[in-house]
């Protein structure tokens, strides 16, 4: 199979396989996907700013009549070779029955380059890349914490500036929902301590904030727990004292990441909702263990995955659109706790349902 693992995309674009001359990525870190698949771009050496040697369709364009075979297979006027472009929805069959056709029909002198959301294991698109010969699927996924340590430097280094230890570990608490988002945040920082050495902890708190404070994780606690009253107190507090809207969604979609290992103890080993909180790394502090107890006990991995979703995509919405960043925010957040606690209600109702006679 023509497939990378997650761990492995960063490698491969540092030195493309000339023999792929199909690339799909793709992944629910929408800023990730954006920006390999620019860092993919870049690595043909074809000039992005010419229309004649870089081609981009929207994926919706595909549905005209042949318009990505049409494109891939045009002769190059100014270079050797071309490169298409296609971004878009993984929902449009098109542009899966148009990539099967050119996997049985590769183009000579033309790369095609697939960039689209999360993609289920058996999407027409994911398996027929993950299949052919001549292309690769490279999958994007939320940043772990090795990789946000990359990001911190590259941005930081770039910016010629240095970090604490204890800076550095206040700003992995703070990021990592989307690439984009990530990198935004760092830029401003760098930005913001321009003309030093060195960024500190003060500078962290100063631009950012502490996220990991007990007002956003009571925030974060209501929203999974389904008490919408008190998220909406919670999130309208944390505005008012200046905390920005995003960072909220980033300390919920982390604490969402933790809820699915959790749950993968429960559904894949046999663990008691308690049991599997006790093990968590990082531990649970104690005076919130109750409440995440009850949030892996009622919200399902599918749920879950739904939420981390949500979330990603209001992370990525609040950087392209500040001007709506709180209404993006508390909207998303509100959802959240709306399904959780729909999800109480129904555990409730099934343990608490009266038993038929035999």
């Amino acid at each position: 199979m023509a497939q990378k693992k997650a761990q492995e995309v960063d490698a491969w674009l540092a030195r493309p396989d000339p023999a792929m001359s199909i690339v799909l990525i793709y992944g629910p870190d929408r800023g990730l996907v954006s920006e390999r698949a620019r860092k993919f771009a870049e690595k043909t050496g074809l000039p992005l700013d010419d229309p004649f040697s870089v081609v981009r369709i929207d994926a919706g364009e595909v549905d005209q009549t042949g318009r990505l075979m049409d494109e891939a297979h045009t002769v190059p006027m100014f270079a050797d070779r071309r490169l298409v472009w296609v971004r878009g929805s993984s929902s449009q069959n098109s542009l899966a029955a148009s990539v099967a056709t050119l996997v049985e029909e590769p183009p000579s002198n033309c790369l095609v380059l697939v960039e689209t959301g999360e993609l289920k294991k058996n999407a027409a698109l994911r398996t027929t890349v993950e299949h052919a010969a001549n292309a690769i699927a490279l999958p994007c996924y939320s940043d772990d914490a090795r990789s946000i340590d990359g990001v911190i430097d590259d941005v930081l280094s770039k910016a010629g500036l240095t970090i604490s230890l204890e800076a550095r570990q206040m700003l992995k608490t703070n990021l990592g929902g989307d690439r984009l988002a990530t990198r935004g945040e760092l830029e401003k920082l760098a930005l913001y301590c321009a003309g030093a050495d060195a960024v500190t902890a003060d500078d962290v708190r100063a631009l950012i904030g502490d996220v990991s404070g007990a007002g956003t994780d009571q925030a974060v606690d209501a929203v999974m727990s389904g008490h919408i009253l008190d998220f909406d107190t919670l999130f309208t507090r944390h505005l008012a004292s200046g905390g920005p809207p995003f960072l909220m969604l980033s300390a919920t979609l982390r604490h969402v990441h933790g809820l699915q290992l959790m749950r993968e103890q429960v559904d894949v080993e046999g663990k008691s909702p308690s049991a599997a909180v006790a093990s968590a790394r990082p531990p649970v502090f104690f005076a919130r263990r109750r409440m995440v107890e009850q949030a892996v006990q009622r919200w399902t991995q599918p749920m879950l995955q739904a939420a981390a979703e949500r979330l990603q995509g209001a992370i990525l919405k609040t950087r392209q659109h500040p001007a709506v960043a709180p209404a993006v925010s508390r909207q998303a957040l509100m959802a959240l706790a709306i399904e959780g606690a729909r999800a109480g209600r129904s555990r409730s109702g099934l343990q608490h349902r009266p038993r038929r006679n035999a």
